[in-house]
């Protein structure tokens, strides 16, 4: 029989592996394209200057790229994590106030052509709120019991007098 940990574990890893899948297929579908095609969507929110716009549009896909190979990897689990969540986090902040306004804009996400909708925040949601998990447990670690009375002098170089 499996035990809980390795579940835990396992799920844990699928979930990293997926957003890390996520972050590299939509730098996959961004970067296929001019980058003007993103600048669009990005524009669409009104809250860049137009020259963060091009800076973002140009600069956002790899940066996704490299944030999913890091989570796929499982290298610097912390940085990626805490990266991936901050993103998702700003991501779906973004959609929900536009779509809260009744913004019919493209959400940008997996390039152009999906308006933002009920159900992208459903998915952008979900990819947070797994985001938040992983990150919470790249921080985790389990406690180790305290030390009995006498045990922790025992095994420091502590002398009586």
């Amino acid at each position: 029989m499996i035990s809980r940990s390795k579940l835990v574990w396992a799920a844990l890893l699928a979930v990293r592996l997926a957003l890390g899948g996520i972050f590299i297929y939509a730098a996959w579908i961004k970067l296929r394209e001019p980058w003007m095609v993103f600048a669009i969507s990005i524009d669409a929110y009104h809250l860049l200057p137009q020259w963060a716009v091009t800076l973002v549009a140009r600069t956002l896909p790899w940066f996704e790229l490299l944030l999913g190979l890091w989570l796929v990897s499982g290298i610097w689990k912390r940085v990626s994590t805490v990266a991936s969540s901050g993103l998702l986090a700003l991501f779906f902040a973004l959609m929900v106030r536009a779509y809260v306004r009744g913004e019919a804009i493209d959400c940008g996400c997996f390039g152009p052509g999906e308006a933002i909708s009920a159900w992208t925040l459903l998915r952008d949601g979900s990819l947070l709120g797994g985001s938040l998990v992983v990150m919470a447990a790249a921080f985790w670690r389990p406690r180790k019991p305290a030390p009995l009375a006498g045990e922790g002098l025992a095994q420091s170089n502590y002398r009586p007098a």
